[in-house]
């Protein structure tokens, strides 16, 4: 999965917005309102992802935050009566016509600091609503300027101005002014959001990661669900710095929290891609896949039949032939013939191993190594016969003499994860190491089986 973000505030300033930035005047110019949802949008490579926090609904008008300075500032008649205009044509978001009558208002001579004071974010308001970005910021700034307001007054003219940059794509100016937000006590999930955005588009791709994983981690520890877009831009991150463990940190995440196809394939390429990674585990690396429904083409199906009756599991090969053709993935094609040829060979195996069942058996106890005890018992798991056939691996195990017992250990998780015993299978994962893939496998197996554990008891 590869991610590259272009992201950008869509629209114009929201009504909520204004409607907060006027409120926070202290005069009766704009009552409650509904707030209006934000949106952003991440553009992957593949498909674009919709961002869309929904804001507080009929948050009503702080009291007494921007009073004025002594009890003698007050708004004069000839300039109350045009801005209460001004916020009728912006309750009907008719923000051009707002803008045309401020201008009006601005030309009243002798007007006070404090009437200026009320202009500005007026002039701010209206000019954010109508798209003039550079005088919404200039206007807000003016009003902050003046330090008549409350700093939580001032809050919804600090968002505003950085999300007036975020959106002129000034996203250097967006940081500065969102994290200002926060620092001044704002607490806003979109804000966040613009915040690492803006990071991320501003190349500072070290720092959106730095931030959004404090959040994440947050979080989790908080019992809660990361999203999956906010997941999939920490990944973003990670490939913009070419660094790999952190996009596989990331990944993890996405497999954990949002288990889809796509993810579970990037992250299972991941470790077997790894130069360490044997070749001897590419079956069991398929038997995982198979799990997942991530097989879809011939040469795969073929690949992994061939892999498993040349190790001795012929239940097996037969599963994932049969599988292939009801997906109508096999039987065609040049290749059809011999797809038939393998089917039909390992049945007639299996009718012959079946003869000989009692006595397959019984040589593998018989065994000084517990090797053929161990196939024997992986295949009976196969054939259905779960509780019996890990029993005989376990004894395989005990017996000694095998080869490579992490990767024996590592299949008798898997029998138990097909056989349904998920938390044995757990234990059993933990227990695996080896640097040859061996343990990275295990982990992978046993982050599946945790999921098929949680989806039982939905």
């Amino acid at each position: 999965m590869k991610i590259a973000h272009q992201s950008y505030l869509s629209g114009r300033h929201s009504q909520a917005t204004i409607t907060k930035i006027v409120a926070a005047v202290g005069v009766t110019f704009l009552g409650a309102t509904a707030f209006n949802s934000v949106q952003l949008f991440a553009q992957t490579n593949d498909n674009k992802v919709r961002l869309e926090v929904a804001k507080e609904q009929n948050q009503k008008r702080p009291a007494d935050t921007a009073a004025p300075a002594n009890d003698k500032e007050t708004v004069r008649q000839e300039i109350a009566k045009p801005l209460e205009a001004i916020r009728e044509l912006m309750k009907e978001k008719k923000y051009a016509e707002a803008l045309v009558k401020v201008r009006d208002v601005e030309v009243i001579p002798n007007k006070t600091s404090y009437e200026m004071f009320i202009i500005d974010q007026m002039r701010g308001a209206a000019a954010a609503g109508a798209g003039d970005n550079g005088l919404a910021v200039r206007s807000f700034e003016a009003v902050l300027a003046t330090n008549r307001l409350k700093a939580d007054a001032g809050l919804p003219i600090v968002e505003a101005i950085a999300g007036t940059y975020y959106r002129s794509k000034d996203y250097k100016s967006a940081v500065v002014w969102a994290r200002r937000f926060f620092t001044d006590g704002g607490v806003n999930p979109l804000m966040r959001l613009m915040l690492q955005q803006s990071l991320y588009l501003s190349e500072d791709y070290a720092g959106a990661a730095k931030d959004i994983s404090e959040d994440v981690a947050a979080q989790i520890a908080a019992g809660k669900t990361p999203s999956e877009d906010i997941l999939k831009l920490l990944a973003s991150c990670a490939l913009k710095q070419k660094d790999n463990p952190a996009y596989v940190v990331a990944l993890e995440k996405l497999v954990i929290y949002h288990p889809k196809k796509d993810y579970w394939a990037d992250f299972i390429y991941r470790f077997e891609s790894k130069p360490t990674f044997s070749d001897r585990l590419s079956l069991d690396v398929y038997r995982l896949k198979f799990q997942m429904d991530l097989i879809d083409d011939s040469a795969d199906y073929m690949r992994m039949a061939l892999l498993a009756n040349q190790a001795g599991f012929p239940v097996e090969t037969k599963a994932v032939l049969e599988h292939g053709y009801a997906r109508d993935v096999l039987g065609k094609g040049a290749d059809a013939p011999n797809q038939k040829k393998l089917l039909d060979a390992v049945k007639k195996e299996l009718a012959d191993d079946a003869k000989n069942s009692a006595k397959n058996e019984a040589e593998a106890m018989a065994a000084k190594d517990g090797t053929a005890l161990v196939g024997v018992g992986f295949n009976n798991v196969l054939a259905g016969q779960a509780e019996k056939g890990a029993q005989q691996m376990e004894q395989g195990i005990k017996k000694g003499g095998l080869k490579r017992p992490e990767e024996v250990t590592l299949r008798l998780g898997i029998a138990y994860t097909l056989a349904g015993q998920k938390d044995k299978a757990i234990d059993i994962f933990k227990t695996v190491k080896g640097a040859d893939g061996a343990g990275d496998l295990a982990m992978l197996w046993s982050l599946y089986a945790g999921q098929v554990k949680k989806l039982e008891k939905q």
